[in-house]
């Protein structure tokens, strides 16, 4: 089995976040400051040669791993498309008010935020709740989102080899979901920031989280 690093980063601000609409598979366009986010990422990983790189099939992830691979020491220019990275499906709750909509699925609980819902039902349970309260049925519970990226995962992981760094440009709750897989000891009730990287390091069968969540100027 191969050692090698991933570098998830979560795309840049969109239009939709800036308004803080909820945002799974439908898209808006990077911001002023999505760009500058995308830009600072790659600013930030530069120094780390990428020999493989991966998107999710939405724009704001693919423009925001153009800007990475752009500024990048290695030879990696262009990401593949990998549509399992594509954030959760929140069926009928994407494009709502966020804080509306968290305080109409936890609110009777008393949790009103997405992050506390969290704390309080786990990432896993959260998508659950979301789906069992979507009057249409077309958001993801927490079976069918790893039915759906489980495989993405492993072809990307039985197409690396020894030494690899590979870059992953996807999203917030995508991100939270896969370190809560690997390492359900980190606190992932802290929004994972536009443009941040989180890395996983893996050796052989054991999958770790080296980082989460980082903005700063010192990942390696």
């Amino acid at each position: 089995m191969a050692n090698f690093d991933i570098y998830f980063v979560r795309h840049g601000q969109t239009v939709l976040n800036k308004y803080h609409r909820i945002q799974g598979w439908i898209d808006a366009p990077l911001t002023d400051k999505g760009v500058a986010d995308a830009k600072a990422a790659g600013q930030r990983l530069a120094h780390i040669p990428f020999t493989k790189a991966y998107t999710s099939d939405a724009p704001r992830a693919q423009r925001t791993a153009r800007f990475i691979l752009a500024a990048n020491s290695g030879n990696v220019k262009q990401a593949t498309v990998e549509t399992a990275f594509r954030e959760e499906n929140f069926g009928y709750f994407e494009g709502n008010d966020d804080l509306q909509a968290w305080h109409m699925i936890g609110g009777p609980e008393g949790h009103d935020t997405f992050n506390d819902m969290i704390t309080a039902y786990s990432i896993e349970g959260v998508k659950d709740r979301i789906a069992a309260l979507d009057p249409f049925n077309d958001a993801e519970d927490n079976a069918t989102y790893w039915a759906r990226l489980q495989p993405g995962f492993d072809r990307l992981m039985a197409e690396c080899v020894d030494g690899d760094k590979v870059l992953v440009a996807s999203h917030g709750t995508t991100i939270r979901s896969i370190v809560s897989r690997f390492q359900p000891d980190i606190n992932i009730a802290v929004s994972a920031l536009n443009g941040s990287v989180t890395k996983l390091e893996v050796r052989g069968n054991e999958i770790t989280v080296a980082y989460y969540n980082r903005v700063d100027d010192h990942l390696k």
